[in-house]
């Protein structure tokens, strides 16, 4: 057994779940919580317009989480393996682990995990982030990483991403990443332009908005998807090789761009072809508004015989 319960003494920073982070979280709670909010309108709204609204209104809320969740994911790009690796620095010890890499737009994430966890009188369950956005020094990072005397796997690829290392990765990994976060966020601001304009009476505008949100989402796609051009450096640990991988955000991206393109030109499309049918689809409510009214309106019988026998009008003259 060793000191502090199995963790080294200077490791004093928690550690968080690899992909996964407290922005994430927080950006998933506040979308949750604008479609409950909406649920619980939605049986106020009588009629069929009410799967109607159910529909848009989910729908553009899944859009608008997708593209402002995938900034903080480091599900970009992902590499896992099963090795018997090196453990530590100046020795011959060697640990059976699980070793993953997740790369996202601000910067990497690297897990070691022992298979078993118990291993060498240690607990061998890492998890490491290296930040390049902007305000951020990588290689300071990995300084920190070094004097902490992390595992040799974890140093060995964040090494591969420093800025002095042979790869020359970290500019290209770091470029396509500013590139892809910035398109993401103007398609943010396209789709709450689209929101805007589809509620009022201009759809066209509204759906050259959506084209112009699925143009940048996949603008970004293909920012990050430059990189494939770079040949990564050959990521050996122990007699494993670790290759990457495209990840459920870059593909997630990829379809919300595409399905933005494709509900902007069917809104684009029925503005110029049948705009009547457009405009009733996107007022879904206006038919129930309409036959509500009627109903609600007295109603008046009128007798064909009441002019015939209706009331004469007398004239009265007196001769003095």
């Amino acid at each position: 057994m060793t000191l502090w319960n199995g963790v080294l003494p200077f490791y004093p920073q928690p550690r968080h779940v690899a992909g996964f982070n407290v922005p994430l979280l927080i950006v998933i709670l506040v979308f949750l919580a604008l479609a409950a909010s909406f649920l619980l309108i939605l049986p106020g709204i009588r009629g069929h317009s009410r799967w109607f609204w159910l529909v848009r209104v989910l729908l553009s809320l899944f859009i608008g989480a997708e593209i402002v969740a995938v900034h903080f994911s480091a599900e970009w790009s992902v590499g896992r393996v099963s090795t018997n690796t090196s453990y530590k620095a100046f020795s011959v010890a060697r640990v059976r682990a699980h070793v993953g890499l997740h790369v996202g737009l601000e910067g990497i994430n690297i897990t070691l995990t022992g298979n078993p966890v118990q291993q060498l009188n240690e607990t061998i369950d890492y998890n490491e982030q290296f930040i390049w956005r902007v305000g951020e020094n990588y290689a300071e990072a990995y300084a920190e990483a070094l004097e902490k005397g992390l595992p040799d796997p974890v140093l060995y690829l964040a090494e591969k991403f420093t800025p002095s290392s042979p790869c020359g990765v970290y500019r290209q990994y770091r470029l396509a990443g500013h590139y892809a976060s910035a398109t993401l966020w103007v398609a943010f601001c396209f789709w709450l332009l689209s929101n805007a304009l589809l509620s009022m009476p201009v759809p066209l505008y509204g759906g050259l908005a959506l084209l112009t949100t699925g143009a940048f989402a996949l603008f970004s796609v293909f920012s990050f998807a430059s990189i494939s051009s770079v040949p990564l450096c050959q990521l050996r640990l122990g007699s494993s090789e670790l290759t990457t991988h495209y990840g459920a955000a870059f593909w997630i991206t990829l379809a919300t761009g595409i399905l933005c393109l494709l509900l902007g030109v069917a809104v684009v499309s029925l503005q110029y072809a049948r705009p009547s049918a457009l405009r009733t689809f996107l007022d879904g409510s206006v038919k129930d508004c309409d036959s509500q009214e009627k109903r609600s309106l007295p109603l008046i019988l009128n007798n064909p015989l009441h002019k015939q026998f209706g009331a004469l009008d007398l004239t009265m003259s007196t001769n003095l």
